[in-house]
């Protein structure tokens, strides 16, 4: 039987050092494989530091994709500060598991159109397609789901690549209202994090 892949999930950390230190001891404790940060790990490009290290320094592998809070030039920055991997340009296949993503969202900076967001996944899909599982991971939510209603509409190129690609694990965040919301769309299983993170078997 093969082992499951246990994944620490979490993001909107907004330049908190302090839960990034109780969540990088948590993957320590629960021995994750690994950690995704869906976007806003900083407070508008402020308090970089600290935000990425402990985790690392605790030996696990982080995937992430930006949010509207993370400019292009902060995700580029923790690219190659930490040696760490967005998502959104790389797509990685990680014993079995394909992971891609997209970051940004549709209010405030670093906003990406829904044709933006489309390509993205679609390119970010056909890089793992063959992959034995599949889990897509956006900062942004899918649009007409219960996510949705709690605050800002969400994204209707999510919808679709959700529909579409048929990912077995959709990971969001954004909307810290929604924190532990979990529903389905189609077989697609959507778990929207936040800070306080949440660990996801695959």
């Amino acid at each position: 039987m093969t082992k499951k892949l246990k994944i620490l999930a979490a993001s909107d950390l907004h330049g908190d050092t302090r839960q990034v230190k109780k969540l990088a001891e948590r993957a320590y404790k629960e021995n994750v494989d690994i950690v995704i940060i869906a976007g806003d790990i900083t407070q508008f490009d402020s308090s970089s530091e600290d935000m990425i290290g402990p985790f690392l320094k605790r030996g696990k592998k982080v995937l992430f994709v930006p949010g509207n809070h993370d400019s292009p030039a902060t995700a580029e920055f923790l690219e190659e500060k930490y040696r760490i991997t967005n998502l959104q340009h790389c797509p990685v296949n990680y014993k079995g598991i394909g992971f891609f993503g997209c970051g940004g969202a549709n209010i405030g900076l670093n906003q990406l159109s829904e044709k933006e967001i489309g390509i993205y996944l679609k390119n970010g899909f056909d890089s793992i397609k063959e992959a034995e599982k599949k889990i897509m991971i956006t900062h942004l939510h899918p649009e007409g789901t219960a996510i949705e209603k709690m605050s800002f509409r969400g994204s209707r190129s999510i919808k679709k690549a959700i529909e579409d690609f048929k990912p077995d694990i959709h990971i969001c965040g954004h909307i810290h209202e929604a924190e532990g919301v979990e529903e389905k769309i189609g077989r697609t299983k959507v778990f929207c994090v936040g800070s306080q993170g949440k660990i996801i078997e695959v």
